[in-house]
């Protein structure tokens, strides 16, 4: 993902520093972007002055480092964070991050950049012209025979809906509300996820939306969400691509996107270059925001069946 943010950074013509940890790590980035890197760690960084009068970062790490590595930041006086997503890898670390975001004055952003896809900014646009959702369901299946082969640091696999699937979790209460009501359900269990293997449930938003969701990770399948409005259901799976059944029709049709957001989203890494251009303009209101996460992540716990406590209020 660093490789992926350098190629929208050189693009948008900013000026970058990369901190890194490793040599072999470094050099391969600097191979891949032509951008020279940091050595040693943001501690050394940091207590050598070399991010000194840095007032923006974006936290490009392992997922077991991000609280770490966003709280060393804000200590260090950095005003403004896009921490890549799920942002914390436990609940509990919310709020100590919204402390420190707080006493800091800093504005801290979660980099969930599916949001800022072309397919989900021209859905947004239907949607707002049908008068909005009457429903919603969303499937977040994972191919649980090729993760159980990667190597990742201890936790992360065991927390892989937050890590991972809360990418088609973050996008269905973007687009469809934040639920009011979650009925939740899972069984079953993975050697590398023990607290579930399959996902089911239903619920209604705040403003009265019912959804459902469903996904079976010892199954075959894929990501997919679907929203309903009075004239269209509209079907992004996979997400870069939106399609829709008209009122009075069973035909599917791709619907066309901006053409600006479209070859974005082929230069770069979908989403990412609408999403760092949102972050450093603030003014954007897809961005999702810390609070936005704390109150979504007892959510995802929920449907994950992981322990929640610790979120705060939100």
């Amino acid at each position: 993902m660093a490789v992926e943010y350098a190629k929208v950074l050189k693009a948008q013509q900013r000026e970058f520093l990369v901190v890194g940890r490793g040599t072999a790590s470094a050099a391969a980035f600097t191979e891949k972007t032509g951008v020279a890197v940091v050595p040693g760690g943001l501690d050394r960084a940091i207590a050598s002055q070399a991010v000194a009068g840095a007032t923006s970062a974006i936290v490009s790490v392992g997922v077991e480092a991000l609280f770490d590595t966003s709280m060393a930041l804000l200590g260090a006086g950095v005003k403004q964070l896009l921490i890549e997503k799920p942002g914390v890898l436990h609940p509990e670390q919310l709020a100590p991050l919204r402390l420190a975001a707080q006493q800091a004055g800093a504005r801290v952003c979660i980099a969930y950049n599916r949001r800022f896809l072309a397919s989900v900014r021209r859905a947004r646009q239907i949607i707002e012209a049908d008068g909005g959702l009457t429903s919603f369901t969303f499937d977040f299946t994972e191919w649980g025979h090729e993760i159980v082969t990667l190597t990742k640091a201890p936790g992360v696999k065991e927390r892989w809906l937050l890590g991972n699937s809360s990418h088609v979790l973050d996008l269905a209460f973007f687009l469809g509300g934040s639920p009011a009501q979650l009925n939740a359900a899972h069984a079953g269990a993975l050697d590398w996820h023990p607290a579930g293997a399959v996902f089911v449930g239903s619920g209604q938003t705040a403003s009265g939306t019912l959804f459902s969701y469903h996904a079976d990770w010892s199954a075959p399948g894929r990501w997919g969400l679907e929203f309903c409005t009075a004239l269209h259901k509209l079907i992004l799976r996979p997400m870069e691509k939106l399609q829709v059944m008209r009122k009075g029709s069973v035909q599917i049709e791709e619907v066309a996107a901006d053409p600006e957001d479209a070859r974005l989203d082929i230069e770069f890494k979908p989403g990412l270059y609408r999403q760092v251009e949102a972050f450093f303009s603030a003014e954007s209101d897809a961005l999702c925001t810390l609070d936005e996460l704390v109150g979504n992540m007892g959510h995802f716990c929920t449907i994950a069946g992981y322990s929640n406590a610790g979120t705060g209020p939100a």
